[in-house]
């Protein structure tokens, strides 16, 4: 059964990462800490600070793509709904105008039953 290496690669990444900090600090292990510390923690913001931009203008992209997605679909919508709201009131008012003409021709009709009645009593032709 083979071992991995994995373990002895890094061992000997941080020795030598050790090392390096230790020679650059003049062998003051504090000072090498700092530097250490220092230099992980600038790597850390630079890290930070490239992933936040990265997603920011990938989020406002996406987002300026949902909106321009969402304004076309409700400016559909819209044309759409107007379309069937011209229909709807063409097709009431079609329906209002023979209720209307049919309740004037059943009214003319009675006035004029009415009238040749009244002509009757005063001797009038029906």
């Amino acid at each position: 059964m083979s071992k991995s290496r994995m373990p002895m690669y890094l061992g000997l990444a941080a020795a030598g990462a050790g090392g390096y900090y230790l020679y650059r600090a003049g062998g003051d292990p504090k000072r090498a800490t700092r530097q250490l510390e220092s230099d992980a923690s600038r790597a850390g913001s630079k890290i930070r600070d490239e992933s936040n931009k990265a997603l920011g203008n990938g989020s406002a992209q996406q987002i300026g793509a949902r909106i321009d997605e969402a304004d076309e679909k409700a400016t559909t919508f819209a044309k759409e709904e107007a379309e069937r709201l011209g229909k709807a009131r063409h097709d009431v008012a079609r329906d209002v105008n023979a209720k209307i003409d049919s309740f004037d021709k059943t009214v003319e009709q009675k006035a004029a039953e009415a009238k040749s009645g009244v002509s009757s009593w005063f001797g009038g032709k029906k």
